[in-house]
């Protein structure tokens, strides 16, 4: 089964209202076939839909492993998908910001004077663009269709951690649903998905 595939599959899953008429969005505005970074991790036509597929993955594993018992006491056992879709939904829509957005694609080939594209950075940010941060237009994007609970909403802001000047608020404020999905993110954009893993 193709990464779109999985997706939508999950998606369809939660049952949320509105999902149906997201993931046709997802469809139409390039969120399967986006690269997920201009330079960095999966910086390659679909690395989008692959990271979120890999950050759910990750988080889904983290709850089902032997350590889920840890898991319990710590309060994660709430977070699984078989009884809750907020992991499903954060997961694999955090980054939705950074696929097409008021029909502006986030990235655009980066291409040299020489009329070939960067080997070592692909894609740019697109000029044309408005800055604004891709975890306010994930935010933006996904209201449009579904409603976020506010642990939800939290999670997707802030899954940058202090990582970002509004990240840095929320220090002594982290949630259990936004410190995994940080986690997982983390450890997939640095260690799972980059082109060179630290040894």
């Amino acid at each position: 089964m193709s990464n779109k595939e999985q997706i939508i599959t999950i998606l369809e899953e939660t049952n949320r209202p509105g999902i149906t008429d997201l993931i046709q969005y997802m469809q139409y505005n390039d969120f399967f076939t986006a690269p997920c970074s201009s330079m960095y991790h999966l910086c390659r036509e679909g690395g989008l839909a692959e990271h979120s597929l890999s950050v759910y993955q990750f988080g889904f594993w983290l709850l089902e492993s032997p350590s889920f018992a840890i898991a319990e006491q710590y309060k994660l056992s709430q977070l699984h998908p078989d009884s809750n879709p907020s992991w499903s939904i954060v997961s694999l829509l955090h980054d939705i910001g950074k696929s097409t957005y008021r029909n502006k694609p986030n990235y655009t080939p980066n291409i040299l004077k020489s009329g070939k594209i960067s080997d070592s950075k692909p894609y740019e940010t697109n000029k044309d663009r408005l800055f604004i941060s891709h975890e306010i237009v994930s935010l933006q994007i996904i209201s449009k269709f579904i409603e976020l609970t506010e642990e939800e909403e939290f999670a997707i802001l802030y899954h940058n951690g202090m990582y970002t000047a509004s990240g840095r608020d929320i220090q002594g404020k982290e949630r259990p649903l936004q410190q995994l999905l940080h986690f997982c993110d983390m450890w997939c954009s640095r260690f799972i998905e980059t082109k060179e893993v630290a040894e």
